[in-house]
């Protein structure tokens, strides 16, 4: 059939290949043909300080150990000193003043002891408290490792070898996940071009027909139906636009975002204000596919649950960073914290192109997601 009126020309992405379509499924089913599902049992979860608490309570630290065996060493050594010295030696008038000296020597040499071993298990607990944070959503955090050698230095070298391992890989797997993603967005929306979009054409077309050939009483139903199907075709349009944004290949980045912001202005009633420099630099596929993927989910959060009343939506350069910034007047997080699956993937396409995303509430109320993109000096 030839190309639907009320659909653009989808493009395929310059960087991203189409994916199979997914296969088939099958699903068991019960006597009544009811879908089988079997729901597991609530569980009670510790939460990961109580499960801290628990471990911790279980031993004793490291620190702690090696301080007691040396206090216990030294002690030892005191007392069977005074216990091997000869009588007359306890006896002497001095023996007292001594003794006291040599209870004072044995506290201030424990003393520096529990300063040089914090000092020397320093380390130990700053890689402690890393594991226990560490994001791999948020790349860059390290150990501080000094250049004395030591086992807990090296300790602490080879956990942050192991974490560049992991950005590393983790990185490249967000890009093929990321990949399949515009592949199967790209093949849906051309799903609903080829098939869905000429199909309902057809369908208008034939109505539009039986409507002129059909007598009076029927006409204004018939008239209704064609709206019907009318609407749902310009709602299978949209989505093939959210699928696959045709204004960011044929027209790029910057009008892509104010069509983008204009659709949902329109869809939600909200007053948008835009501010998109027109210079941009030159930007990868990819670093433009990131900006706006996470324009529109931002904007997405804002209309479904920000209850705002206006929005503000700003792309500009700063020195060697492309800022993209979304703010809104609404709710805010309500206390809640910004993990949700599409935070999530807001992150993950941020780490894909090296870029940092930041989720907070403003002052003045409301929401701000901020995407610093870093560019080259001549990009």
């Amino acid at each position: 059939m030839g190309e639907n009126p009320h659909f653009g020309h989808l493009r395929r992405p310059r960087s991203f290949a189409g994916t199979a379509p997914p296969q088939p499924v099958n699903v068991p089913r019960t006597k009544d043909s009811q879908l089988a599902l079997s729901y597991p049992q609530p569980v009670a979860v510790k939460s990961s300080q109580q499960q801290r608490d628990t471990r911790t309570n279980r031993y004793v630290p490291l620190f702690w150990r090696v301080f007691g065996l040396n206090a216990a060493v030294l002690i030892a050594a005191v007392v069977l000193t005074v216990v091997i010295l000869p009588p007359h030696v306890l006896a002497a008038p001095a023996a007292e003043e001594e003794i006291a000296v040599l209870l004072v020597s044995v506290c201030l040499m424990l003393a520096i002891n529990l300063l040089l071993l914090r000092h020397a298990f320093a380390p130990l607990g700053r890689l402690t408290d890393l594991m226990r944070e560490v994001d791999l959503l948020r790349p860059g955090q390290r150990v501080p490792v000094e250049a004395s050698a030591s086992e807990v230095m090296e300790l602490g070298s080879t956990f942050n070898e192991m974490l560049d391992r992991l950005e590393t890989e983790r990185q490249e797997s967000a890009g093929r996940a990321l990949a399949a993603q515009e592949g199967e967005r790209l093949r849906v929306a051309q799903e609903l071009h080829d098939e869905v979009g000429q199909s309902l054409t057809a369908v208008l077309l034939d109505l539009a027909r039986a409507e002129r050939q059909a007598p009076d009483q029927l006409k204004a139903p018939l008239r209704a139906i064609q709206e019907s199907v009318r609407a749902s075709l310009d709602d299978a349009r949209r989505i093939a636009l959210e699928l696959r944004p045709e204004a960011l290949d044929d027209l790029g980045l910057a009008a892509a975002l104010l069509v983008l912001a204009d659709r949902f202005g329109a869809w939600a009633d909200i007053e948008f204000e835009q501010r998109i420099e027109r210079d941009l630099p030159a930007l990868t596929y990819e670093q433009e596919l990131v900006v706006y993927r996470v324009a529109q989910e931002a904007l997405t959060n804002v209309v479904r649950h920000a209850d705002a009343t206006r929005e503000e939506l700003s792309l500009t350069r700063n020195g060697r960073r492309l800022e993209l910034r979304v703010r809104d007047d609404g709710q805010g997080l309500r206390g809640a914290p910004a993990a949700g699956g599409g935070v999530r993937g807001m992150r993950e396409r941020a780490l894909l192109v090296g870029a940092e995303l930041n989720i907070a509430e403003r002052a003045e109320g409301g929401v701000e997601v901020a995407l610093d993109i870093p560019i080259g000096e001549r990009a």
